[in-house]
């Protein structure tokens, strides 16, 4: 038996950084997870295996997924941090929020409220609140 064989069980710290960093550039872009695997040519659900780390994104793909966000691929890598842009930094801090109970409750609690206006003001609210 071959000793070098991946454990199924335990994720690689690389595929789990280049896929937290596909995440991060979708959900920059706005973009669904069906989005990106409809122009991949692929099912969501390989998306999502992809940005948890499961299944490692070959060379092919990571290059296409660039093509798609019009980055070098590099960037999936993290090689290259003297270059990250302050909005790279700040996507990976909300990243970061979201994977929070509060923040899971603080979207729940917001999707419960219906009036549009109202969502606009806290919107509005919170983005003073942060600029302050």
């Amino acid at each position: 038996m071959n000793s070098e064989r991946r454990n199924p069980r335990r994720l690689d710290p690389l595929d789990v950084l280049v896929g937290k960093r596909i995440r991060t550039q979708r959900l920059v872009r706005k973009m669904s997870q069906s989005d990106l695997g409809r122009q991949l040519g692929i099912t969501f659900q390989q998306i999502q295996k992809y940005e948890s780390g499961v299944n490692r994104v070959g060379a092919g793909r990571l290059q296409q997924i660039a093509k798609i966000f019009e980055l070098p691929v590099n960037v999936f890598f993290g090689e290259d941090t003297a270059t990250q842009d302050a909005s790279e930094a700040t996507n990976e801090a909300v990243l970061n929020f979201l994977n929070t109970a509060r923040a899971v409750k603080l979207v729940k609690d917001f999707a419960r409220v219906k009036d549009p206006a109202l969502q606009q003001a806290i919107v509005t609210l919170v983005e003073k609140i942060a600029n302050a």
